[in-house]
């Protein structure tokens, strides 16, 4: 498996072997051992899985904050998106800044994505099946986010013209600047 890192220090990117023939593929999605040789020692608690079905789909930026802050280990395996990490802790020297990647059934890359960071993703295409392993429990009263088109923030989500698909909670979701602080490094 291979592990490539990012400008900002956290997220990770892990791109599996697929083995393939006549039949179709194998692989080895996740190993606990290659994982925490990466990140240290991790423990997932709960695996996620959304479905959108056109391409344009916004979803996120999203956090959960302590004690139910969330490690989120991402990947795409039907489809493709636009994955967005924002660096949110306080006394980084990358807060406010985010990296991105595509993800795809195609390109098979999964995105570490440790507490102290916002997530979201964009659809590329229709039909996008989306799969996450996460290191806490869903917390309601935890939850929280920050609008995806907050124009500090700088994303230049693929959209070409076209307007994004939201959610009601993300379209209502205050910047970042409005952000309590709730991650300090």
């Amino acid at each position: 498996m291979q592990v490539d890192t990012f400008d900002i220090q956290g997220p990770l990117l892990f791109t599996p072997a697929r083995h393939g023939d006549a039949r179709g593929f194998f692989s080895e999605t996740f190993r606990q051992d290659t994982f925490d040789a990466a990140v240290g020692p991790i423990v997932f608690v709960q695996d996620n899985h959304s479905r959108s079905t056109r391409r344009g789909v916004i979803r996120g930026l999203h956090y959960q904050a302590p004690p139910f802050a969330q490690g989120k280990l991402v990947r795409v395996t039907r489809g493709a998106v636009f994955d967005v990490a924002v660096d949110i802790r306080h006394g980084s020297p990358t807060f406010g800044r985010h990296i991105t990647t595509e993800l795809s059934e195609d390109n098979w890359r999964q995105l570490w994505i440790p507490p102290g960071f916002l997530h979201g993703f964009c659809t590329l295409t229709d039909d996008v099946e989306f799969l996450y392993k996460v290191t806490a429990y869903y917390s309601r009263a935890h939850d929280g986010g920050v609008s995806p088109t907050d124009p500090d923030l700088g994303i230049q989500w693929p959209l070409n013209g076209a307007e994004p698909l939201v959610s009601d909670k993300d379209a209502k979701a205050p910047p970042l600047k409005h952000l309590p602080k709730i991650f300090s490094l």
